[in-house]
């Protein structure tokens, strides 16, 4: 499949394409490797970027093409998709209607008013609540019952749905992004062999499985770094929505179990919660190559990425880290500054 086989779902353009590859020098040098590069999806562009632009492309495609009015998603209460959701529906002159979950218990009072949330209010949106945080199936059904009420007030909406039931049509994006992602590499003479993502829904983990694979380079090992759920169960998970994205392109058996890699070495106490290594990591990133980070998505992934180049797993070939964005979410964990440990970027 070429990337001409994405041409029929309806799209609206959000992001700026292509993101940036760069190389990490200092970062490599530090963990005693070479050759560790950025994708930097977190510069999409619209509202602080993210991997999320480029997944609303489609989704909001389709709404527009299907007439909305309003759109809704779901999602925790520092949610990128959220903010990035509530800028472009503002953008497109759509409502947008956000449902909070609370995933995160125990958090500071800036966790709940600062970050993507306060980009949420300042975008324009509706905030509704929603009291379970490992819900998923619960948190759709309660964002299709706000639909059913603005429908009964004439407005045309549209739910973008994030549990796995429904077809993964952000995916999209990350089939695209993979053939973007080879074809900067192979401009700049890039030979690598390994991409670390954050995996948590899985809609980007299985976008880039499939668009490599697409393109015959299953070669290419996609290491997904667990951030919500355990290995077994987002292994499981991410197949899923890989063979999902499969039938959205009318594709069948490109990606298999064995093409399936995860970890949750670094998910620490769970969604959101950040661990030693990850805030290690995003210190690392920050003083070394002046490189943002987050504590949700991005720094477990970062602190992923260093740990399996320590241990010799890119094999001294270079190796792409997917910055997947989620920098608002700083602001909402002040703390991280009051635990710094200066005398650990070192050693």
């Amino acid at each position: 499949m070429t990337l001409e086989g994405l041409t029929g779902f309806p799209r609206v353009a959000l992001a700026h394409r292509p993101t940036p590859l760069e190389p990490m020098p200092n970062l490599s040098q530090a963990v005693g490797v070479e050759g560790l590069f950025v994708k930097r999806d977190d510069c999409t562009g619209l509202a602080m970027g993210g991997n999320k632009v480029r997944q609303l492309e489609f989704y909001l495609g389709e709404a527009i093409a299907r007439s909305a009015s309003v759109v809704l998603i779901t999602g925790a209460v520092q949610s990128n998709y959220a903010r990035c959701t509530a800028a472009a529906a503002a953008k497109l002159g759509l409502r947008c209607v956000i449902q909070l979950e609370d995933r995160v218990r125990g958090m500071p009072s800036e966790y709940q008013r600062s970050g993507n949330v306060l980009l949420d209010r300042l975008f324009g949106a509706e905030i509704h609540t929603y009291p379970e945080g490992e819900d998923e199936s619960g948190a759709d059904r309660s964002l299709d019952s706000l639909a059913e009420e603005l429908t009964a007030q004439g407005e045309c909406p549209y739910v973008i749905h994030l549990s796995p039931d429904h077809p993964p049509l952000g995916a999209l994006g990350y089939v695209e992004a993979a053939g973007e992602l080879l074809e900067q590499a192979s401009d700049k003479n890039i030979d690598f062999r390994s991409v670390v993502v954050a995996s948590g829904s899985a809609q980007t983990h299985a976008g880039l499985l499939v668009g490599l694979h697409a393109q015959g380079r299953g070669d290419i090992q996609v290491h997904g770094v667990c951030v919500r759920r355990r290995a077994e169960a987002q292994g499981a998970r991410v197949l899923q929505c890989a063979q999902a994205v499969e039938q959205l392109l009318d594709l069948r058996g490109l990606v298999g179990p064995g093409d399936v890699r995860v970890t949750d070495r670094h998910l620490g106490a769970g969604y959101g919660q950040s661990t030693r290594e990850s805030e290690e990591a995003i210190r690392m990133a920050a003083r070394r190559e002046g490189l943002l980070a987050d504590p949700v998505y991005t720094g477990k992934a970062l602190a992923g990425m260093l740990s399996l180049a320590r241990s010799g797993a890119f094999e001294g070939r270079p190796a792409i880290f997917m910055h997947t964005g989620g920098t608002p979410a700083l602001f909402a964990y002040g703390s991280l500054a009051d635990r710094d440990s200066p005398g650990s970027l070192r050693r």
